[in-house]
């Protein structure tokens, strides 16, 4: 007994259940394998099958052996399915939690890998504007590169020239250049 009236008593409990940290990672794994499992098909053929057979063994099956009636709209059943429904529905909403503060977290890591890109990429245009300016009197190598290429054209178009005059005066032979001018009718020279 408490020694004063104004001291609050001590309560024993004489049996205590275990705390459960519903705050845990695993508490949050389990809810959201239970929600991946009932969106899947082979979860609705289970609770299909299982129906199928309530129905058939609680219509088919002798009297004594009944345990749901038909005649009251199989109670049972409905009050079954209405305590699986009532679970599900707070674990699926837990697992909807639990991704969105993943995704929450993935965007936060986009958003800061996004705006060190964007700083990066902001750096390296004043760089390269920096070094356009400082090489502004500088042939580039781009510059040069061009500049070889019509030199390159210049000297293959002399080369195609010359070729073609040569081509020209070995088919066309100087003598030969004064008979094809002449008329018909004037004499040839002698040979």
């Amino acid at each position: 007994m408490a020694d004063r009236l104004d001291t609050p008593r001590e309560r024993r409990r004489r049996f205590r259940l275990p705390r459960i940290n519903l705050q845990s990672e695993g508490v949050g794994r389990v809810s959201e394998s239970f929600a991946r499992f009932q969106g899947t098909p082979q979860f609705l053929v289970y609770l299909t099958v299982f129906v199928i057979l309530w129905l058939g063994w609680n219509s088919w099956a002798p009297d004594a052996w009944r345990f749901d009636s038909s005649a009251l709209g199989f109670t049972a059943l409905t009050l079954m399915l209405s305590l699986q429904a009532s679970y599900a529905s707070p674990l699926i909403l837990l697992a909807q939690n639990r991704q969105d503060d993943r995704d929450r977290v993935s965007a936060e890591q986009d958003r800061r890998r996004a705006e060190k890109n964007h700083a990066e990429i902001e750096y390296l245009t004043r760089e390269i504007a920096s070094l356009r300016l400082s090489m502004s009197e500088v042939a580039t190598r781009d510059f040069v590169r061009g500049e070889l290429r019509d030199l390159l054209d210049e000297l293959r178009d002399v080369e195609y020239q010359r070729a073609r005059r040569e081509l020209e005066e070995e088919n066309n032979p100087p003598e030969l250049n004064k008979s094809a001018h002449r008329d018909d009718n004037s004499p040839t020279p002698p040979r």
